[in-house]
């Protein structure tokens, strides 16, 4: 479930309004702009955007991108994009910046369903005249390029169905693909990028079954480069996505000065769907409210916003 909290009735030219009142004087009204964008969906954030600039013969975005500054406008600039095309966004820059966060394409391919990834590619190509595979090859090699472009390009089937004797059989080729530090993992790809998500999950757990680990933890024993890392997140997005985005928000939380990249990809890109499940998972895990968390590591407008968006006012 959702964490966003929206009014019964919006304007978008009353919201609108308000916004541009917030840009006016010296500095912008953050605090308007929180209590606007913090509580509107993804279809209303898009009607106040085509308000303004009729209203204003400016976009909103570029307005707001030199309003305000730092994490904050970060937050509010992803937060405002459509999904398909803040997807498209979040995976170039992960392939393009100096830190190269090839796990965060595996993510965003792993966790959306067909239709989904399908209009992140279409974004893609419209906002980078490029196409998103083709981004993804130029800038990894290897079986790293071989994993990202068969995960980005990969159309699951997303039905229930499961073939036991093929999850069988697969479990094990996973096991003697992996057992070795140097494996065979043109067959660990084929399968990754192949199968549906629910074959998948029948595969993974016979491994578990079998070998009495599972196959992400087996992965951990192995080197930590950027291919392992890749398949490492790959799996754990379409085992279970919300135990994988808690592992991410801890992290995020407990590393050595909070990473705000990861904090915000996670609760922008998440409180529209099920946020609020991910919460749970948070505190079973960590015996901590994750917006106690969140209010304790971060600061100022940035804190605001996200706990806006974590259905927690400050």
């Amino acid at each position: 479930m959702a964490t966003l909290v929206v009014p019964n009735q919006t304007s978008p030219v009353e919201d609108a309004e308000a916004l541009r009142k917030a840009f006016k004087g010296w500095g912008a009204d953050d605090k308007a702009i929180i209590a606007i964008l913090g509580h509107r969906n993804v279809y209303q954030r898009q009607q106040i955007r085509k308000a303004y600039e009729e209203l204003f013969q400016e976009d909103l975005i570029k307005r707001l991108e030199s309003e305000i500054s730092g994490d904050f406008e970060r937050a509010v600039y992803r937060w405002m994009l459509e999904p398909a095309d803040r997807d498209a966004v979040l995976v170039n820059v992960a392939i393009r910046n100096g830190n190269k966060d090839y796990h965060v394409v595996a993510e965003i391919a792993c966790v959306l369903s067909a239709e989904e990834l399908l209009a992140v590619r279409r974004a893609y190509h419209n906002r980078y005249k490029h196409s998103l595979e083709e981004d993804v090859a130029a800038n990894t090699t290897g079986h790293l390029r071989q994993l990202l472009v068969g995960l980005v390009t990969s159309y699951r089937y997303e039905g229930d169905e499961i073939n036991t004797r093929l999850a069988q059989t697969e479990a094990n080729i996973l096991h003697e693909s992996v057992k070795e530090k140097k494996g065979n993992y043109e067959e660990v790809i084929r399968i990754l990028t192949t199968r549906s998500k629910t074959q998948l999950v029948a595969t993974f757990n016979r491994y578990r079954d079998e070998h009495g680990i599972s196959i992400s933890k087996k992965l951990l024993d192995q080197t930590s480069d950027d291919f392992h890392k890749a398949l490492h997140t790959a799996i754990r997005c379409i085992n279970d996505h919300k135990k994988y985005y808690e592992k991410v928000l801890r992290n995020a939380i407990e590393s050595v000065g909070t990473d705000e990249d990861a904090l915000t990809r996670v609760i922008v890109s998440r409180a529209e769907k099920d946020l609020k499940d991910i919460k749970e998972v948070y505190f079973k895990r960590n015996s901590v409210h994750l917006e106690h968390a969140v209010a304790k590591e971060t600061s100022g407008d940035y804190k605001k916003f996200l706990l806006a968006l974590l259905g927690k006012e400050d």
